[in-house]
């Protein structure tokens, strides 16, 4: 999918989150998606994608769909400390 405008650009960014995410139990992945979006997205970028999800459709994957419009059942496989730009360095090593 090309990104012809900026909302086809966040629809194909959330899919590439998803993608990543996919080979995950369903609920982790959602959760997943959910939390690397509220952690790395600009309000306004997630306010753009909720707001085109039902336009993009199918073109929007559906855990993407499912990480928006509910409330994650599980949580996220990803260490807090890297799922959380604010937790940065607690995960870190400690190493030399």
């Amino acid at each position: 999918m090309s990104a012809t405008n900026p909302n086809d650009k966040l629809v194909r960014m959330a899919n590439q989150i998803a993608l990543f995410f996919r080979s995950y139990p369903e609920t982790e992945a959602v959760a997943g998606i959910h939390n690397h979006i509220v952690a790395f997205w600009t309000p306004k970028m997630r306010r753009d994608l909720e707001g085109y999800a039902d336009e993009a459709g199918e073109r929007l994957d559906a855990l993407v769909h499912k990480a928006l419009h509910e409330q994650p059942a599980a949580e996220s496989p990803v260490r807090p400390a890297t799922r959380n730009p604010q937790l940065a360095g607690e995960g870190a090593s400690d190493a030399g």
